[in-house]
């Protein structure tokens, strides 16, 4: 069965994200249209994607400093780009809301054990299940 547009949607974005982040540019949106270019990504996918990065990009500030209060033992520049970036993606699909939490965490630890590892997973999940008690977004 395959993978849904918005699950794939999210892969991409990660990669964008990770391709992004590991290359230290300040440009997001061309990053990711680059690479997906490169990739032959779907449109369907690649709209998912975008809402996601589009949103990252004019509030990274914010998604790092909410991301500063829940990891209050870990500088994010101390994370692997992996964790950084599936923890950003995470923040950003809560605060678009249109996801309920627990897929939103469910989908990000997914994410975070494909392209990381179980560790990696697991703190994906603590650290996500904390940001969306701690907006309001999962009682």
């Amino acid at each position: 069965m395959p993978a849904r547009i918005e699950t794939r949607g999210r892969s991409r974005a990660l990669q964008a994200l990770y391709a992004w982040d590991v290359r230290h540019n300040n440009d997001l949106l061309g990053v990711a249209s680059r690479l997906w270019d490169d990739l032959n990504v779907l449109p369907v996918e690649r709209e998912f994607a975008d809402r996601l990065l589009n949103w990252i990009a004019v509030n990274l500030e914010q998604v790092d400093a909410e991301l500063v209060e829940v990891t209050t033992h870990w500088r994010l520049e101390r994370l692997g780009a992996i964790e950084r970036c599936v923890l950003r993606l995470g923040v950003a699909e809560f605060a678009q809301g249109g996801t309920p939490p627990k897929v939103v965490i469910q989908e990000c630890v997914r994410l975070a054990e494909r392209y990381g590892s179980a560790r990696s997973a697991g703190f994906v999940n603590g650290v996500l299940d904390a940001h969306a008690r701690r907006v309001g977004t999962l009682a």
